[in-house]
C-alpha cells in the first residue's frame, strides 16, 4: 500500500493491491501507520446504480472518513469547507472501485458524496467522530458555484439530498451553529 498526495492538505489517496487467483482475492484495505488516525466507528452502505448520496458534512464535531469500495464502483467527491484552507470551496473527485483498490482518507472539514456506478455498490466508511444528526448539513450536489463534473447519468436522490444548500447558504448556516 502507498499514499498518494494531492493539492488538498491532509486528503490522502491510498493505493492498495489485489492479490488474486482463480479462488478469489485478498485485499489490504487499511494500515494504521499510513493514516495515523483513530476511528470511532465503521459504517457500511449499499447503493444501487445511479444513487447519489451527499454532499454531507457535520458543522459540529466534523468527521474524518476513511472510505473504501468493497464491491462496485463509485465517483467520489469531496468539497473543502475549511475556511482557512487554500483550497476552500474547491472539490476533489476520484473513481473508487473494488478493482482499482483505491481508498481515500477525507479529513475533517470536508463535505462528501458519491454516485454509484455499478448495479450493486458496497462502501465501507471508518469515521473519526460519531454522527451528530443535529449538526448534519447537506450541500447541493449540483451547485453551480462548485461546478462538479458528475458522470452523465440521471441521479436517484433522497429528499434530503435533493434539497441541499448552495455553498453560500451552507457557509452562512455553519456560522450560525
Amino acid at each position: 500500500m502507498k499514499v498518494i498526495k494531492n493539492k488538498f492538505k491532509d486528503l490522502l489517496i491510498i493505493q492498495g493491491q489485489l492479490h488474486g487467483d482463480k479462488r478469489g482475492y485478498l485485499r489490504e484495505v487499511y494500515l494504521e501507520k499510513l493514516i495515523k488516525k483513530k476511528f470511532k466507528f465503521q459504517i457500511i452502505s449499499k447503493s444501487k446504480k445511479n444513487v447519489l448520496r451527499g454532499l454531507h458534512a457535520q458543522a459540529i464535531n466534523p468527521q474524518g472518513k476513511y472510505l473504501s469500495v468493497i464491491k462496485g464502483k463509485i465517483f467520489d467527491v469531496m468539497i473543502d469547507l475549511r475556511s482557512k484552507s487554500k483550497t476552500f470551496g474547491q472539490y476533489f473527485s476520484i473513481m473508487l472501485s473494488e478493482k482499482n483498490c483505491k481508498s481515500i482518507y477525507i479529513p475533517e472539514g470536508f463535505a462528501h458524496g458519491f454516485i454509484a456506478l455499478d448495479n450493486e455498490n458496497i462502501i465501507s466508511y471508518n469515521c473519526t467522530n460519531y454522527r451528530n444528526a443535529k449538526s448534519e448539513l447537506t450541500l447541493k450536489w449540483n451547485d453551480s458555484n462548485i461546478n462538479i463534473k458528475w458522470p452523465k447519468i440521471k441521479p436517484i436522490l433522497s429528499n434530503k439530498d435533493n434539497n441541499g444548500l448552495s455553498l453560500n447558504n451552507f457557509i452562512k448556516k455553519v456560522k450560525n451553529f
